[in-house]
């Protein structure tokens, strides 16, 4: 039986939403992300957008296969923003991805249930306008050849429509191939029973 091999997250940025209440606005943001430091560069663009902001509150998922996540409510009452927004990001079930909510005060307090549900409307509302796309978990492995066997190599790579993501085509040959994690095992086994041919991960 096949483990799933795909995971499902956004690639480009749209437009901020707004979401109002009781004269507080909250604008709700989704960007892709692939580490922490992309998640400081969004965090620090975004206060400085928002200067005159009173919360900056986020929620990030990273990883396919295992994950690494965070909830902020950024002086917010606990778990009235941070985890909100989280939950719609499993809702959507998308990795990869950071959503910030900005909040400008505006002067009636809400109460936490009221702060719940405009943090998770908000959020709920970006994923809405983002392009959710499904993508393959992929494992890369690297062929190292003498150019004698170039023949053979790019025969099979065009056989089973493999994709080279890398190419150093010398005497000394190294391809580097992406290939969708179920079907890796079986690849690598097609290289490494060629005489002369090496594979490995990459």
């Amino acid at each position: 039986m096949n483990i799933p091999d795909t995971y499902q997250t956004i690639t480009t940025i749209e437009e901020p939403v707004i979401f109002k209440d009781k004269n507080s606005k909250f604008f709700g943001y989704a960007f892709p992300v692939l580490t922490e430091d992309d998640i400081k560069l969004h965090l620090a663009t975004l206060k400085k957008k928002h200067y005159a902001a009173r919360h900056w509150c986020y929620a990030y998922q990273i990883g396919t296969q295992t994950f690494t996540y965070r909830a902020n409510d950024d002086g917010e009452p606990s778990n009235s923003a941070g985890m909100p927004i989280y939950g719609q990001i499993q809702s959507f079930n998308v990795t990869n991805i950071l959503i910030v909510v900005v909040r400008y005060f505006g002067g009636v307090k809400l109460g936490v249930g009221g702060l719940i549900k405009a943090y998770r409307t908000t959020a709920k509302m970006s994923l809405d306008a983002a392009k959710i796309t499904k993508k393959t978990i992929n494992i890369n492995f690297l062929i190292s050849f003498d150019y004698k066997h170039m023949n053979t190599v790019m025969r099979i790579i065009k056989e089973k429509a493999l994709q080279i993501t890398h190419q150093k085509l010398e005497m000394d040959c190294q391809i580097t191939i992406s290939v969708r994690k179920n079907e890796s095992n079986f690849i690598f086994e097609i290289f490494n029973r060629l005489h002369d041919i090496k594979i490995e991960k990459f």
